[in-house]
């Protein structure tokens, strides 16, 4: 089971996580696109029924990554919270819960759509809040995938995934990272939410995974 795949990105190795996050390993950067806490919350809030326990969830993955590969720069690629109503208690609670777990790692978030609609997160998290792009060596760190001249691109928003087909009507589609020449476009992190699906093109790169493992789908770039 590959639980990463190191590629290199601009010269840079990257280690693309089958947890559906990036790290850096020269920086101990570890990069996170959409997370959208409390997206069930705001869905409880109108009165759709879906489940609880899916902030505490995604924030109990987010532990086995820091645990595995060390970082001193959490930086989240957009849409921390969903909606305004994802400012719930039980959401914040878990949030805050874990920060203080982790309270001696830099957290910055780049401002996302969702960001600009659902506000930001409270102060109390110590989380540095900016707006794209976020220029770190020879990469522009940003929520929408938008071509910066002269710096590779990892951004999110997308949420991109792939569809698998099996035999007869068989299918599934998986989250994936999508690495072209100048842009990586990242999977989104939040488990209950939707996904773009891609075709594989030339001059790209498709990496697939399902939560355990991260696979090559695609040919390399030429």
């Amino acid at each position: 089971m590959n639980h990463e795949i190191a590629i290199t990105i601009a010269g840079e190795e990257m280690l693309l996580l089958a947890g559906k996050a990036l790290y850096w390993p020269q920086r101990k950067n570890l990069c996170i696109a959409d997370p959208h806490f409390g997206k069930a919350a705001a869905y409880r809030a109108w009165g759709q029924p879906v489940p609880h326990g899916t902030t505490v969830a995604n924030l109990t993955r987010l532990d086995a990554l820091l645990a595995k590969y060390p970082a001193n720069h959490l930086i989240w690629l957009g849409d921390f919270l969903h909606a305004p109503e994802s400012h719930a208690a039980v959401t914040l609670a878990a949030l805050h819960e874990w920060r203080q777990r982790h309270s001696a790692l830099t957290c910055t978030l780049i401002r996302g759509n969702h960001d600009l609609r659902a506000g930001d997160p409270p102060d109390t998290l110590n989380i540095e809040i900016v707006n794209e792009p976020l220029v770190i060596g020879p990469f522009a760190l940003r929520h929408t995938p938008v071509e910066q001249a002269g710096l590779h691109v990892i951004a999110g928003h997308l949420h991109p995934v792939f569809p698998l087909h099996g035999k007869g009507r068989q299918s599934l589609r998986l989250p994936c990272f999508h690495v072209t020449e100048k842009m990586t476009v990242m999977p989104c992190f939040g488990d209950f939410t939707g996904g773009h699906p891609l075709k594989a093109r030339p001059g790209s790169r498709i990496f697939v995974t399902d939560g355990t493992g991260v696979w090559t789908v695609s040919a390399p770039c030429s």
